[in-house]
């Protein structure tokens, strides 16, 4: 089965990010295709290269990083995070940054921004579509 993800929260306020990444895990695990997951709303916030949890804490931006490597075909997870919602919240990857005059970016390299039309697509192109959090 084909699966595409949507996250609305952000990693440390609410539980959903943890949950879709165990979701995703074990989708993977049993065999099925993590075709996209789109981090939509305050869930941009998981796409943060800032984010320093303490040690004995679990870091939820590289979780979502290291799944983004590889599914259990070999192909990588798309982790995509919406623009509007990023720019919002000050969230911006060397494109964006370059394109708004500002000196640095935030957003870690394995994830990538894009619009609403990923997730219309994510929904077009998947069997299911799972959506964590408001």
């Amino acid at each position: 089965m084909k699966i595409s993800i949507q996250i609305n929260e952000g990693p440390y306020q609410h539980q959903a990010s943890d949950t879709a990444y165990q979701f995703a895990k074990a989708a993977i695990a049993k065999g099925h295709e993590i075709f996209r997951v789109f981090f939509y709303h305050d869930g941009v916030d998981n796409a943060s290269r800032f984010t320093v949890p303490p040690q004995d804490d679990r870091h939820i931006v590289n979780n979502w990083a290291d799944l983004g490597i590889k599914n259990a075909d070999g192909n990588e997870v798309e982790l995509v995070v919406c623009v509007a919602a990023a720019l919002r919240r000050g969230m911006l990857d060397a494109s964006e940054a370059g394109k708004n005059g500002i000196d640095s970016n935030n957003i870690h390299p394995a994830f990538r921004i894009s619009g609403l039309g990923q997730l219309i697509e994510a929904g077009i192109q998947s069997d299911r579509l799972v959506v964590f959090g408001d």
